[in-house]
């Protein structure tokens, strides 16, 4: 019988006894810096830029209370139980409509329903990555990503992008780098509309010019496309799948669009690689939830849900603007991205600044906010902040902004005073704390 190795002790502290047994491939599970501030951010007097959380409260109650009604009156005894491993028929040909609308054709047959679209990235890094194998990514990328790829002990190798998204030329050196190290690509992970953390969308031509390369290099492209639907007026252009059917598996999901609880997303995939996809589904999960599959299915058969994501689209433009107006007279000498869709700003921060070590103070302002370095996977991003405008009201993110101000500018004054007097440790500078402000 295997028994637990001696438990570790550390300053008399009894650690896990199982420690030695993990798995090696257990060494990349850590906390995100994302899911680190949920604590911090969820206080009521703490104004949250931090988390990607859509504004579920702008959605019909009742129209979600009569979809789940329905489904149960009319096909309770189905929804409660087990379903296939694909997911249910009638939500993948649903897909396929909601699709169309970024020119995305493709068979019902090569959809696969998952929970929610991080298990999709799960299941397809799982079929494609050994340990050691490389994954590119953009430069930032998202974190939840970047803790799939290290999860299987991938490496990650970001490739620069601009305000275009990926530069092709970065992306050619990159791969010649690493094909020279001896090193084997398996996939390019991609958020080509409104991307996570930055907002950027790629153009047209360095889609196309981004799946030349991947092809000529025989390099997998994962697409991931939460937020291309949310734009602000001027559509993204079509997705990268509508040019390359045996190129791209392409990741959709309904938790930006209708609620991210129900945890349901999808992924449409090359015909060779949808039955593998579908066989990690099964030995992961049996079967997504059919309860929630029917629910959707229902909510988008019986109303009209694309005013329901103008809706989204609009409420998320007021606070867009609302926050990059607060930037404007809060940080003036500062740059940021203005995205055009979505939920995100990238704030440039002067160069000798550190967000990381900046979060602190920034807490006890009462302005919570996700450091740059979250999005990285060598400890870049120290000079850069993700802003999150999706869920306060406009005037919390206002005051958010104002809140931060006085922290980036205190961090400012504190280091002309370095320059002047010489260095403090660290506990030193965050401790010279102002009063936190009322909200008002």
């Amino acid at each position: 019988m295997t028994t637990p190795s001696t438990p570790r002790r550390v300053e008399g502290i009894s650690l896990d006894p199982w420690y030695n047994s993990y798995a090696d491939r257990t060494a990349g599970l850590s906390a995100s810096e994302v899911r680190a501030l949920f604590a911090v951010a969820s206080r009521p007097e703490v104004v949250s830029l931090a988390g990607g959380m859509p504004y579920v409260s702008a959605l019909p109650q009742d129209v979600l209370n009569g979809s789940i009604e329905r489904v149960m009156q009319e096909q309770g005894p189905v929804a409660l139980q087990y379903g296939g491993g694909q997911g249910v028929g009638i939500l993948r040909e649903q897909i396929l409509d909601i699709m169309a609308l970024e020119g995305v054709r493709g068979s019902a047959d090569d959809v696969v329903i998952t929970t929610g679209s991080q298990q999709a990235l799960d299941l397809v890094t799982k079929l494609f990555v050994n340990p050691g194998d490389v994954v590119l990514a953009e430069a930032p990328s998202y974190v939840g990503a970047l803790g799939v790829f290290r999860s299987y002990q991938a490496e990650v190798a970001h490739v620069l992008m601009d305000d275009e998204g990926i530069i092709p030329e970065s992306l050619r050196e990159t791969i010649a780098n690493l094909r020279a190290a001896g090193k084997s690509i398996k996939l390019l992970y991609t958020i080509p509309n409104f991307q996570n953390p930055t907002g950027v969308t790629m153009s047209f031509a360095r889609r196309a010019e981004v799946l030349e390369i991947a092809r000529s290099n025989d390099i997998l492209v994962l697409e991931d496309n939460p937020y291309g639907l949310l734009h602000f007026g001027t559509p993204a252009p079509h997705a990268m799948r509508s040019l390359d059917d045996d190129g791209v598996v392409y990741l959709g999901t309904f938790s930006k669009t209708l609620a991210p609880g129900l945890r349901v997303g999808w992924a449409l995939a090359p015909h060779g690689i949808r039955e593998k996809l579908i066989l990690a589904a099964e030995a992961a999960i049996l079967s997504p939830s059919v309860f929630n599959q029917l629910i959707i299915s229902e909510y988008l058969n019986r109303t009209d849900w694309m005013a329901q994501i103008e809706t989204f689209r609009e409420t998320y433009r007021v606070r867009k603007e609302a926050m990059i107006s607060a930037l404007g007279e809060y940080l003036p000498k500062l740059s940021w991205t203005d995205p055009g869709g979505g939920f995100f700003v990238w704030l440039n921060l002067p160069p000798h600044l550190d967000s990381k070590a900046m979060l602190p103070r920034a807490v006890k302002e009462l302005v919570a906010y996700t450091p740059g370095t979250a999005f990285y996977a060598d400890g870049r991003g120290g000079n850069h902040i993700r802003l999150s405008f999706c869920y306060p009201q406009p005037d919390f993110i206002q005051e958010g902004i104002r809140r931060l101000a006085t922290v980036i500018n205190g961090e400012l004054e504190l280091l002309n005073t370095f320059a002047q007097t010489g260095p403090l440790h660290l506990s030193q500078r965050h401790n010279v704390i102002a009063p936190p402000p009322n909200i008002g």
